[in-house]
């Protein structure tokens, strides 16, 4: 798959998925602008892709200045933006609610609520400015109703929920524009594994996933990917 000169935001790319995304997208030719809490963390992505492919920022979605110094950054070094990954996420695990402190459970809400809203936002401008945008929206199956099978905090539950209903309306109100609105709904899932099907999902088949729908003609709008889990023996 060709995306060659692409410009592409991913926001919690130090590591992980995140960073999975980052060089998926630049070893197919788009140019990266990645962020994370961790300016330097996310240095050394943008180093190991190479400075012709990808620009690191700091970017903290628990910090609404910080994210719109983030989309400042990115507005200033390109006319328009292809595609956005909402992948930046603060996860807290625990069944009890009372486990988490209330700094935590602030920060949860604020990153995956509040921060991701914000940096949509001000990065739909360039969007718009784009012949092909797409926002992809790396929800977690904790954000689909009903599911109650992560160890995940109820806060990062809360936030995810947060996330789902913003894209859902989102890929309501943008489709006229021909604006994609791609949500992934992946249950708890591992960096590595051997990929088969009574093993758990691993992120590079969440990733797969992602640059197929990125990666598709723009009469076709795939709006979300849902998830089986493996079955508890």
């Amino acid at each position: 798959m060709d995306l060659d000169g692409l410009r592409v935001a991913i926001t919690g790319a130090a590591r992980g998925t995140g960073r999975l995304l980052a060089e998926a997208f630049a070893a197919r030719g788009a140019h990266v602008f990645l962020s994370a809490r961790d300016g330097a963390a996310a240095q050394r992505v943008a180093d190991a892709i190479g400075p012709a492919r990808a620009e690191a920022f700091v970017c903290d979605l628990a910090a609404p200045d910080s994210v719109r110094g983030f989309a400042a950054a990115v507005a200033e070094r390109t006319s328009h933006l292809d595609v956005l990954i909402n992948n930046g996420a603060a996860y807290v695990d625990g069944d009890d609610l009372a486990e988490a402190s209330d700094d935590t459970i602030e920060g949860v809400l604020a990153a995956g609520g509040t921060g991701t809203v914000l940096l949509t936002k001000h990065l739909l401008p360039l969007l718009r400015a784009s012949s092909r945008p797409d926002i992809v929206n790396m929800i977690s199956a904790c954000g689909e109703v009903g599911h109650r099978r992560s160890g995940a905090h109820p806060a990062f539950y809360a936030a995810k929920h947060a996330h789902a209903g913003l894209a859902e309306i989102l890929s309501h109100r943008l489709r006229p524009e021909g604006i994609r609105v791609i949500s992934l709904f992946p249950p708890d899932f591992v960096q590595d594994g051997p990929r088969r099907s009574d093993s758990d999902l691993t992120a590079q088949s969440v990733i797969d996933c992602v640059m197929f729908a990125v990666g598709q003609p723009r009469d076709c709008f795939i709006r979300e990917f849902r998830f089986e889990q493996v079955r508890a023996g």
